[in-house]
């Protein structure tokens, strides 16, 4: 006969009042993660609302690229004004939402600021201070699940400051806001196609790498992206940022135009 254990001692479990018995700094990373995110939110809306976003042959990426008639000389791309006269509004809202969206879905970035911001939970063995838990099932959370979709638009934007790379890379060569472009353009590359969508697009359903050859490929390349990605998420979101100031401090003239 199997022997039970008695329910009194059952109920003799010790009970952990204390929200965590880790003695190390466990609330560090999340600070540190609240500070970063943050400070890229509060850029953000300054920049967003900044006019000073266009010095020939440099844009400022946060403004890029720009659609309106009301942009400056040079600044449209590809000459397109598809929007009109938007001089209400900052050229940069018109594309806000393309890669503020697919960061905001980017499953790195819903860890960082799940934990972060709303302590879900804020660190490993820590009990985090919500009644519930309901996942990625109910509004708003279920809207996550458009990150894919968000991806392609994120490729378009990659591409848009790509060509903003290579047009300052050719008519300014030697220009310092020309490789800090072109490196912005490359780390924003790298996060863009690490992503763990674009992994699956690639090669996520097959059953024989073997019968796909090139997609095989593909998706070994994305993988090594992949297994960066949070350093490259990081990387990319300080980069757009510098590079973003940057811009904006020559076109002020703050930083003197001949030495940029």
């Amino acid at each position: 006969m199997t022997q039970t254990t008695p329910d009194p001692v059952r109920r003799q479990r010790a009970q952990v009042k204390v929200r965590t018995l880790r003695t190390d700094r466990w609330w560090l990373a999340p600070l540190l993660t609240f500070l970063g995110l943050s400070s890229f939110l509060v850029y953000g809306v300054w920049a967003i609302l900044d006019t000073s976003y266009f010095v020939d042959p440099y844009i400022a990426p946060f403004s890029s690229p720009c659609l309106a008639t009301s942009c400056p000389e040079g600044a449209r791309f590809l000459g397109w004004a598809p929007f009109g006269d938007w001089y209400t509004l900052p050229p940069g809202l018109l594309i806000l939402g393309l890669p503020g969206g697919f960061r905001l879905t980017c499953y790195y970035y819903r860890k960082s600021y799940y934990r972060s911001f709303w302590l879900s939970p804020a660190a490993c063995a820590v009990q985090e201070p919500h009644g519930k838990y309901t996942g990625e099932t109910r509004f708003p959370l279920i809207v996550q699940n458009v990150h894919r979709y968000f991806f392609y638009f994120a490729i378009l934007i990659g591409g848009v400051l790509t060509y903003d790379a290579i047009l300052a890379l050719i008519h300014k060569p030697i220009g310092l806001g020309t490789w800090i472009l072109v490196l912005n353009a490359v780390l924003i590359l790298g996060y863009t196609f690490g992503c763990h969508s674009c992994r699956h697009i690639t090669a996520g359903r097959l059953n024989h790498f073997s019968r796909h050859p090139v997609r095989y490929r593909a998706w070994t390349f994305v993988s090594k992206l992949n297994a960066r990605h949070q350093q490259l998420a990081w990387a990319s979101m300080f980069s757009v940022m510098g590079a973003d100031l940057y811009v904006r401090l020559v076109a002020k003239g703050i930083i003197a135009f001949p030495f940029a």
